[in-house]
């Protein structure tokens, strides 16, 4: 596998491939999920949802006598009984509907007894007496008619530089499409469920399949007016998030706890999950794009509509100028962005938000280009890539990133350079894309034990593998073997500020801090043993876990022999030795990727069959390169579910069609060729070791990649996702190819 040299420095604790901490437990079936946890002392009780039948309706009364009548009922919450004292317009201040139903399956009510069983069989039992209104879906027809002021229009964002239409009017090549991409479910293995109650000094406590303690604590304690020093929040292993598990359930079950002072749990079913909770929204997009005879890029011009669902609060049209112009220097950009709501679930993330739809466009229609100016796609792309200084539509200047590299190391490739060969109704496509990734404050400690091991503290939700990735950024920077260190995920209480596991944050943001940490304790420790041996700090160094003086290796000593001897001594004159390490970033660390699809594609059926697939990277630095390769072949495998099977679908009524697993297709083993990876390190001034964050750019090119390698396949562009047989046959026929 090439990769580019970042430095001569030998590394020992980074760099080496291991398994995830948490990898046996959740093999062997041992690791405990928020939903498997014992209760508090106390009787823990269960709740229920009771969704709204409609996908629009004024609810006029709700008659639990029933339901309360039933043995082991011991509560119907509904949204006048939660003691809220913050609302709005979002779903977090709206946990149950209040006087409108806004999609079907929105929880009106909340069933509270004594089992689970219970608690499903009383929600039959509940009369909810609506007035069905007239459900509202197509956001794209609302965006047309919608007027001034219309409550329907979440936001709409308009960014422009340069003259766009004129420079398209004298383009040379000018392409253009219209691209429509589904709701997307993220596809976690776990539900979501939450727990709360009162602890014994009266501080809600929470335990959530959550991807971030602190920003749970502070929604909750603002939803409910209490200091957040009353809210603790715990997250155990976690079954998959990809953007979804951020606040859904915690001000529910932390609504029913306040209400009624006892333990309440809520465990979606995944009929709930698929139903009740919030997915990626829909995107359609009108794209143009132009270059001159040369192939540089002239100007881009689109209009997104995004459907933002039933709430405002978590639509992505803010970002449809940044997304549309990709990694590409653009001279004239005209970009407007509209979120609009409608009748279907809240909108949320989920991996490289709205960019494998934004991508799924913009690279389709780069590879027009280059089929037109008679250009190879793949230099097409390096020439009118942005370079390290140009402004990024976003704002602020592009930093170095290394997807020319990705691109060289695709165009090398032999599923590349061979494919002027293939045989009839096979094709390869390329894709490009960055995420610009976020850049979040985060602290740690690092704490010295008595046997020389470490203890780091954080509050990191482990999603991906981010403790294995945290203990080794440790005991590189301490200088002790990757053994030693111990990587403690504690509650809101007892952690340092920690961000949300979502965005690629946590390598590139509470990694720093878990050096600094580190580093933090070593020099401690240095200036003890300096003192013990009466030289200067600095002419020692810490080596596999030996203080050693530079130079003079054979004269050391173990770390635990100098914690043991004078640091945790009887009586010891040293303080103990905890470093503290709290950082921020000054610049983002983008990350690049280029993806590759090999197809063949039956032309009588339009049944595509995924030959190959190649992803390549730019990762900084390959902290773990079996994490590192895992990361990868995971968003691969989710670009490839969206593609061809993957869309939430409701009829004309609003109402689901895809709410079980058996209707709502995810990707199988059988549909997927063996995935293979590469990367490049470029490193990141600012990351641990020259890290980037990279969880979020391997989802990006997957649709647009393989849209490409059908076009070339056979003549015709699918132009929506996912992309069917039967939508490829009727493209096909369109086309009229053979």
């Amino acid at each position: 596998m090439p990769h580019e040299p970042v430095d001569d420095r030998p590394f020992r604790a980074i760099g080496v491939p291991r398994p995830r901490a948490d990898s046996r437990a959740k093999v062997t079936g041992a690791a405990r999920y928020a939903a498997d946890l014992p209760a508090p002392a106390r009787e823990l009780l269960h709740a229920r949802l009771v969704p709204s039948l409609y996908a629009h309706a004024r609810i006029r009364r709700i008659d639990a006598s029933a339901a309360l009548a039933m043995p082991g009922v011991v509560a119907v919450l509904t949204a006048a009984d939660l003691p809220l004292r913050a609302t709005g317009d979002g779903r977090r201040s709206e946990p149950l509907a209040r006087d409108i139903a806004r999609f079907a399956g929105q929880p009106v009510a909340l069933i509270v007894a004594r089992s689970e069983a219970i608690a499903e069989d009383a929600v039959e039992a509940v009369v909810v007496d609506a007035e069905p209104l007239q459900p509202e879906l197509d956001a794209v027809a609302i965006a047309a008619s919608a007027g001034d002021g219309d409550p329907r229009i979440v936001s709409t964002h308009h960014t422009a530089h340069g003259d766009a239409v004129a420079a398209l009017t004298t383009a040379h090549v000018l392409v253009e499409g219209r691209f429509v991409a589904p709701w997307v479910h993220q596809g976690y293995l776990e539900p979501h469920a939450a727990t709360a109650f009162l602890d014994e000094d009266g501080t809600l406590a929470i335990t959530a399949s959550t991807q971030g303690t602190f920003d749970a604590r502070n929604e909750v304690a603002q939803l409910y007016g209490l200091p957040v020093s009353r809210v603790r929040v715990t997250a155990p292993t976690i079954g998959g998030a990809f953007g979804s598990k951020e606040c859904l359930l915690e001000p529910l079950v932390a609504g029913a706890a306040l209400r009624l002072r006892r333990a309440v749990r809520l465990v979606l079913t995944r009929r709930e999950d698929l139903a009740a909770t919030d997915p990626a929204q829909a995107v359609v997009t009108e794209l143009r794009i132009g270059a001159g005879e040369d192939g540089r890029f002239t100007a881009l011009d689109a209009r997104l509509v995004y459907d933002a669902g039933a709430y405002p609060d978590a639509s992505w049209e803010w970002f449809a100028a940044g997304l549309m112009a990709g990694p590409y220097h653009w001279p004239a950009i005209d970009v407007t962005g509209t979120g609009v709501r409608t009748n279907r679930f809240g909108s949320g993330n989920y991996r490289a938000p709205s960019g494998p739809q934004g991508l799924f466009a913009l690279e389709s229609l780069i590879d027009e280009l280059a089929a037109r100016l008679d250009i190879d796609p793949i230099e097409l792309r390096l020439r009118n890539l942005a370079r390290e200084g140009d402004p990024m539509v976003a704002g602020g200047p592009w930093p170095r990133v290394g997807l020319a590299e990705c691109l060289r190391e695709l165009r090398a490739h032999p599923a590349w350079t061979g494919r002027g060969s293939l045989p009839p109704h096979e094709g390869v496509g390329v894709a490009a894309g960055v995420w610009r990734n976020a850049a979040l404050p985060a602290a740690a400690t690092c704490r010295l034990e008595p046997d020389g091991t470490l203890t780091v503290a954080t509050g990191v939700v482990d999603l991906a593998g981010s403790v294995t990735i945290l203990a080794a950024i440790a005991a590189e920077a301490f200088g002790v073997p990757f053994e030693a260190v111990r990587v403690v995920v504690a509650s809101t209480d007892s952690a340092p500020p920690t961000p949300a596991t979502s965005a690629s944050a946590i390598t590139y943001g509470v990694g720093p801090a878990v050096r600094a940490a580190a580093e933090a304790a070593r020099d401690q420790l240095l200036a003890i043993a300096a003192d013990d041996v009466e030289i200067d700090p600095g002419d020692l160094e810490i080596v596999d876990g030996v203080i050693r003086p530079r130079g003079a290796p054979a004269e050391g000593r173990s770390v635990a022999e100098v914690a043991e001897a004078l640091a945790f001594a009887w009586g010891s004159p040293y303080p103990p030795v905890e470093g503290h390490g709290a950082t921020a970033h000054t610049e983002l660390a983008p990350s690049g990727t280029a993806h590759l699809a090999h197809v063949r594609v039956d032309p009588e059926t339009g049944d595509v069959q995924l030959l190959a697939y190649v992803a390549v990277q730019d990762v900084g630095r390959a902290l773990n390169p079996a994490l590192v390769e895992g990361q990868m072949a995971g968003g691969a495998v989710q670009g490839i579910g969206r593609a061809f099977v993957e869309a939430l679908v409701h009829d004309d009524a609003g109402q689901l069609l895809t709410g079980t697993l058996l209707d709502y297709a995810l990707p199988r083993a059988s549909m997927l060729p063996p995935i293979e990876t590469r990367w490049v390190e470029v490193p990141a001034p600012e990351g641990p070791f020259g890290a980037r964050g990279m969880a979020e750019a391997p989802v990006l090119p997957g649709p647009a990649a393989i849209a490409n390698a059908i076009a070339a396949a056979t003549g015709a562009r699918p132009r929506e996702l996912p992309m069917t047989a039967e939508r490829v046959w009727a493209a096909i026929r369109e086309a009229g190819s053979p």
